[in-house]
């Protein structure tokens, strides 16, 4: 009777306004402890009194609802479980929609309210349906609910909210729940237990310095200079002594930490994205279209637009020496072709054909091998096809349906004249080197070839190119069987009247090959490798450029030059012309007033900085090779309390994990910044949990400035920057040395921020964001961001020493975009297991189908670090 009479006078009070009628009620009545249901109007509750009824969903109000059994939940293992009393803990019950039935706004300009940004999950218990503990504060848990009544509330990875019901938690229970997880170590890790240490970041991880200036957020840089931070240089602090009692110590004698060093911390290949599907639809609300609206052609810079990683694979069958030799000149020709800054270019093993998730990270499979293609490899390739893959063989076995290879022995190896046709109908006539095979209509249906075809001046007329349609996704080959790939001094070249008359059809050769090339989707319009430039000193506050130079004046030598194992250093007062720029040696100009670039204004910069000691020395270069490189040789001489970052416009030797390219156009925020952490700490008792923390800097860099809180900015695991869950736009390397008790640290970082190719950027985001909300955001600048998140990224290393993984995980969560996603373990084929969160060591958990929340590892492979996920071996 009660609530039918606070329903009666709310209805009177606030009439028709959904989301003020839901917000007063559950303001009003939670403290009688009852429940409130959102839900569908056939699964109300029966003796729910209904307050709002909406397109056939309900908001109610009934009897208090409690879970007394949360063991049988899987636990978010380091989040906090303490509910304050502003929070209302709330189970969502979701269901699996497959891609095409996916939820979408019944209107474009609808705004959707994402799941993960309004609550922190605490525990959840897979299935179907799926459900997730949750606690919110009322406002937070009013906004989902009226989303939902309205159809615009969006989970992730596929799941459709089906209920939200608020949910009692016994403390006895809650205490439980507690105590379990503090004694019921990672499976496969088993630390030492420690006391669960409570704790939420700050709301505002950081003032915003220069928010009314539309300058400091993305226009012209100003041609001011000086000023200072106003921040003292501050020490290494001493917190975390001791903790050695409380956990265990995960160094060189661990296997798994060592597995992890190797494996993961060690680097993410920057500039590639798994899993991504084209973009025409986001589920954030982006609305149909949005890979033409999100990503506009630049002056022809927009080429990726199928979403997939900007990766060509090459495959050349065995690891014979002729087989790698043969690897090594395809390479190279096609690295003349496409512009370096748009795709990495990588040799693809037999045994990873076979295994490794490949398919989903390729753009363009090229196949240079004469050797017969394993059958379970070469359904691989089909496969690949006919999810809309390309292909180009070279001199290869590998064929389709209804065409096959013939030997003639005259052409094997000899100069022959080629008419190609191009896909303006126009014709190319070239010397080309044949390879003794040609293309005839074999078995099955019928050749259609596309446009791009190329057959020899002869009597038959000989098939040596075809453009080859495969299947209903848009897959497509072309394959050829005259050496493109050699050039015409290649030894094969017998005569020199062969060899000149492959030398006058040179330049038609690259012509041919780029228009298959662009024919396949990749973009040809080659730009040359910048040459390096000097490297500038600059101090971010005054009060640093004493002591720096000081610093400066002990450790030169006579010559003013500093050696490290990977370059010298020599410091200037100011260029001459007779200074040399080169890989191995660089100037370094320490006048600072004479600075000045239009990609980074120190000034901006300057403002942004709100750190106690990282960030404060800058080695800046319009062009280096690496900032890794810079920093690994001075990371061992630089004072800790100068903190030290590396940024450059542009690099061009970027790195990536193991022997992957990392791609550095302009446009991209490009740091390597240098930490030192104390072995006897929190955060030095888990390393890995570094990259999670840089990652997280990126995203609350950006997404904690006023205004540009809801840009879909994800953190994927290990360390990667998304764009929703979709498209990769940036990534993390981390390099880690113990010397002594400290851990030195050195933190590559690069996200795209104007550059929309090869993926997408920031700014495009934010483009996309005032179209749709006729919003006036402003585009924002790479100094900018590189500055808020160095500060982001101390605050976060702070509260970690602080509080442990509990301090930094519920933001974390917050941005992950992993939540209750599915994995295969093992293999494609492996059984399969929802994530659930991170261990106390930063590894993921996966919830198994038999209910067994356990500790994964990648397996490896270099292509997503969330296939194949396999589980360690009890010891």
């Amino acid at each position: 009777m009660l609530i039918t009479l606070c329903y009666l006078y709310l209805w009177a009070r606030w009439g028709r306004r959904p989301a003020a009628l839901v917000r007063i009620t559950v303001q009003r009545l939670r403290a009688s402890r009852c429940s409130f249901t959102f839900c569908v109007a056939a699964a109300r509750p029966p003796e729910a009194s209904v307050c709002l009824s909406r397109g056939g969903r309900v908001f109610c109000v009934g009897e208090s609802q409690s879970i007394d059994d949360l063991n049988k939940w899987a636990l978010y293992l380091v989040s906090p479980l303490i509910l304050e009393a502003e929070h209302i803990a709330f189970v969502t019950e979701s269901v699996w929609v497959q891609g095409e039935n996916l939820q979408r706004p019944s209107s474009p300009t609808e705004t959707i309210v994402r799941w993960s940004d309004c609550c922190l999950p605490l525990a959840c218990r897979p299935g179907d349906p799926y459900q997730l503990i949750a606690k919110a504060s009322v406002d937070d848990f009013s906004k989902l609910g009226v989303a939902f009544m309205e159809d615009r509330l969006q989970m992730a990875n596929g799941l459709i909210p089906q209920k939200i019901v608020s949910v009692h938690l016994q403390d006895s229970t809650l205490q439980e729940l507690k105590d379990q997880a503090a004694t019921k170590p990672a499976r496969s890790l088993q630390p030492s237990p420690e006391p669960a240490v409570q704790g939420e970041p700050e709301p505002g991880v950081m003032e915003h310095v220069g928010k009314d200036d539309p300058a400091v957020l993305g226009a012209e840089p100003t041609p001011g200079r000086g000023g200072a931070s106003g921040n003292e240089a501050a020490g290494e602090s001493d917190r975390g002594e001791g903790c050695t009692e409380l956990c265990g110590l995960h160094l060189s004698s661990c296997h798994e930490c060592l597995e992890l060093e190797n494996s993961t911390i060690e680097s993410i290949r920057f500039a590639s994205a798994e899993d991504i599907p084209d973009l025409p639809y986001d589920a954030s609300g982006s609305g149909e279209g949005a890979a033409e609206a999100i990503c506009p052609e630049r002056e022809g810079r927009r080429t990726n637009l199928t979403g997939k990683a900007p990766n060509i694979l090459f495959y050349v069958g065995s690891d014979s020496q002729e087989a790698l030799g043969r690897l090594q000149q395809v390479r190279a020709v096609l690295a003349d072709c496409v512009d370096p800054d748009s795709y990495t270019l990588y040799h693809l093993p037999e045994e990873s054909a076979r295994q490794d998730p490949w398919p989903d990270n390729c753009l363009l499979l090229v196949i240079a091998t004469r050797e017969p293609i394993p059958t379970d490899v070469q359904q691989k390739f089909l496969a690949y096809l006919s999810q809309g893959g390309k292909v180009l063989g070279l001199s290869s076995s590998f064929t389709l349906a209804g065409c096959q290879v013939t030997s003639k022995d005259a052409l094997q190896e000899t100069v022959q004249s080629l008419v190609f046709s191009k896909a303006d109908q126009s014709q190319v006539t070239l010397s080309v080197l044949s390879s003794g095979c040609v293309y005839e209509q074999g078995p099955g249906e019928p050749l259609r070839p596309g446009q791009l075809q190329g057959h020899l001046e002869n009597e038959d007329q000989d098939r040596l190119i075809v453009q080859v349609p495969f299947g209903a996704r848009g897959g497509e080959a072309v394959l050829c069987q005259v050496h493109l790939e050699l050039p015409p001094g290649s030894p094969v070249v017998q005569t020199e009247e062969d060899f000149n008359l492959l030398k006058s059809s040179n330049t038609r050769r690259y012509e041919v090959l780029k228009e298959i090339l662009t024919a396949l989707g990749l973009r040809c319009d080659v730009q040359r490798v910048p040459a390096l430039t000097p490297l500038h000193l600059l101090p971010a506050a005054e009060e640093i450029r004493d002591p720096l130079l000081r610093w400066l004046e002990r450790r030169v030598d006579a010559g003013g030059v500093i050696k490290s194992s990977k370059l010298s250093l020599t410091f200037v007062p100011c260029l001459t012309p007779e200074i040399e720029v080169t890989p191995a040696a660089l100037p370094v100009v320490t006048d600072a007033t004479a600075f000045s670039s239009a990609h980074f204004d120190l000034e901006i910069y300057r403002q942004n900085l709100q750190t106690k000691q990282l960030g404060k020395v800058i080695l800046f270069a319009e062009v280096m090779s690496s900032t890794m490189n810079l920093l690994d040789g001075l990371m061992f001489e630089m004072p800790q309390e100068m903190g030290l970052i590396a940024i450059a416009v542009r690099q061009t030797q970027g790195k990536g994990r193991g022997g992957n390219a990392w791609l550095s156009p302009v446009g991209c925020a490009l740091s390597t910044l240098l930490v030192s952490v104390p072995l006897r700490s929190l955060l030095g008792q888990r390393i890995p949990f570094v990259q999670h923390l840089m990652s997280l800097a990126v995203v609350e860099a950006v997404r904690s400035i006023p205004g540009y809180q809801d840009l879909n900015l994800r953190v994927k695991w290990p360390n990667d920057i998304y764009y929703s869950g979709l498209m990769k736009l940036g990534g993390v390397l981390v390099n880690s040395t113990l010397v002594g008790e400290t851990f030195h640290i050195l933190i590559g970082c690069g996200f795209n921020v104007t550059n929309s190719n090869p993926t997408i950027c920031i700014n495009d985001l934010i483009t996309e964001y005032n179209k749709k909300h006729g919003a006036d955001l402003a585009p924002l600048r790479a100094d900018y961001l590189i500055a808020r998140t160095v500060t982001v990224l101390e605050s976060l290393i702070d509260t970690f020493q602080d509080a442990g993984p509990s301090g930094v995980l519920p933001l974390y969560y917050k941005y992950w975009a992993h939540s209750a996603q599915r994995v295969r373990l093992g293999s494609a084929e492996g059984p399969e297991a929802w994530i659930v969160g991170l261990d106390d060591s930063g590894f993921l958990q996966v919830h198994q189908e038999g209910g067994q929340v356990v500790t994964v590892h990648p397996d490896g492979n270099s292509f997503d670090m969330l296939r194949n996920l396999i589980v360690p071996k009890q010891r």
